[in-house]
């Protein structure tokens, strides 16, 4: 099966109905209508719609984005500070129910949900050799989408019977945080019996994929011993190392093209510049909209393009790196140094508030690199989304070992697998100064991914980090308003807000 799954036309499948502008959708001929009930009749249906759930990944560059904006690793930037409003306020822990761009989280991550529920609800409509690797691939991806989802909203509404339908919501309460991990671990649990070791296809999960996600859950949820079973497991494989530690690898290179779908990558969104994109549907671009919106204003000169310098890592988070650290240049571009260096560069400052403004660094991991992408250069960048990296499978393991109470000992091997890849001395401590360790090295070799601000919460750590952070409130964002309206009274909204 060839599914091309970074090189495809966007395929919609939304609750088994097909919408197209116009009046004459009205009058449809009945051998052109789709249903959830009729649409399943051969194996290139399951596939199509398996890409059709994949496709929602790309969309979820804004997760990424907005993670590092809400913790202390980043500032919003911008051109000013009301430039994407809604990004500004989760900067200064100010953000309401109605905030587009949490609502954008919202959406896009349930039509990911949508979308893979519909192929496991169909299951059973036709049979083919390949099948139990689909499903299994739906409910990774429905499980990734609910983490998603939980992270960022608490509480949320589960079917275990297949898709939302219209009117669902105000039938369908919002399950407890306890509820929704049970139910994600079980997708997870199902989806490692089901898939195979390696990817069926590039870009694809497999059945390590799925297991580090379910460690990643199991961690969350304070599952200590499966979440060490799980990671450990990923390890043991052999299948993956850390990039540019053999062979002719070069770690510098762990973010560039070249290093795309590499040994560290244990699942890897995909994206292209291959197709051209616009503002009226981010959700649309099969790019990394997060790529050109990190990139530097008004910015001329070498491998970088220009970009809406946005996301900006923070004097503090810069010197969080010590001068020894491999990681600090890999991360974050200091544009100063970078401009003394190669005098053919200008570029602009944006947005001049001390609070969420300009702070002269840039996340290099997710730069716009020159390249020929299509249509709106901002918006298309093809740099692929690193998900789960193999680092950081090391790092949750030893994590669960120290707070698990399993093994001292296998912890520091793990913490200082990453650190030599860094250039760092090996860390000889134990009890609560190991997991301090951790806890910073999580940091240094994460920031820029998106991760910062859930390790924060999960860890208890959140409120002493991060400015205008309020306990007991910021945990979790707001549900958007236009859900809280839909559920007609029958949901509460989040505390706080």
């Amino acid at each position: 099966m060839k599914m091309n799954i970074k090189y495809f036309m966007f395929l919609i499948i939304s609750g088994g109905l097909l919408v197209s502008c116009g009046d004459d959708f009205v009058d449809v001929d009945p051998k052109y209508q789709i249903t959830s009930g009729t649409y399943f009749t051969s194996e290139a249906d399951y596939e199509n719609a398996l890409i059709g759930a994949y496709d929602v990944l790309q969309s979820t560059y804004v997760n990424v984005i907005l993670g590092e904006i809400a913790s202390d690793n980043t500032h919003a930037g911008g051109e000013s500070a009301t430039d994407v409003i809604g990004w500004q306020q989760v900067d200064r822990m100010e953000h309401t129910p109605i905030n587009d761009n949490l609502d954008d989280i919202w959406d896009w991550n349930f039509a990911g949900v949508q979308r893979a529920a519909f192929i496991i609800e169909n299951e059973d409509k036709y049979d083919f050799e390949g099948k139990a690797q689909i499903l299994g691939e739906a409910r990774f991806l429905r499980a990734y989408f609910n983490f998603e989802l939980v992270k960022w909203f608490g509480p949320i509404p589960i079917k275990p019977e297949g898709q939302f339908q219209l009117g669902d919501v105000t039938a369908y309460p919002r399950a407890s945080v306890d509820e929704v991990y049970a139910y994600i671990i079980a997708d997870l649990e199902t989806a490692v019996q089901s898939m195979a070791t390696t990817p069926v296809e590039v870009g694809r999960a497999s059945k390590y994929s799925a297991q580090a996600l379910l460690g990643k859950v199991q961690l969350y949820n304070e599952n200590f011993t499966e979440a060490a079973s799980n990671l450990n497991a990923v390890i043991a494989s052999q299948q993956f190392h850390l990039y540019g530690t053999q062979g002719d690898e070069d770690y510098a290179d762990l973010f560039e093209y070249a290093a795309e779908n590499s040994a560290e990558s244990v699942f890897e969104i995909q994206y292209t510049g291959e197709e051209g994109a616009g503002f009226g549907c981010l959700q649309c671009s099969e790019g990394n909209v997060m790529v050109g919106f990190s990139g530097i204003r008004g910015y001329s000169g070498p491998v970088f393009e220009s970009g809406y310098g946005f996301n900006l890592p923070t004097q503090e988070a810069y010197d969080a790196f010590s001068d020894a650290d491999l990681r600090r240049d890999v991360t974050v571009l200091d544009i100063e140094a970078w401009a003394s260096a190669n005098p053919s560069v200008n570029y602009n400052v944006g947005n001049p508030d001390p609070v969420t403004g300009h702070t002269g660094y840039y996340n290099r991991k997710y730069l716009p690199r020159q390249n020929e992408n299509q249509g709106d250069a901002n918006l298309t960048q093809p740099n692929n989304y690193r998900a789960i990296r193999y680092a950081d499978v090391l790092l949750m393991a030893a994590e669960a070992m120290v707070r698990g109470n399993l093994s001292e000992s296998q912890a520091r091997g793990y913490l200082n697998q990453v650190r030599e890849r860094a250039g760092l001395e090996d860390v000889t401590s134990s009890g609560n100064d190991l997991l301090e360790d951790i806890y910073e090295d999580r940091r240094l070799e994460l920031m820029g991914e998106g991760h910062r601000f859930f390790d924060l919460v999960r860890t208890g750590r959140a409120a002493a980090a991060i400015d205008g952070f309020t306990a007991g409130k910021n945990e979790v964002f707001p549900i958007p308003l236009e859900e809280m309206q839909f559920a007609q009274g029958t949901w509460d909204q989040n505390s706080g807000y």
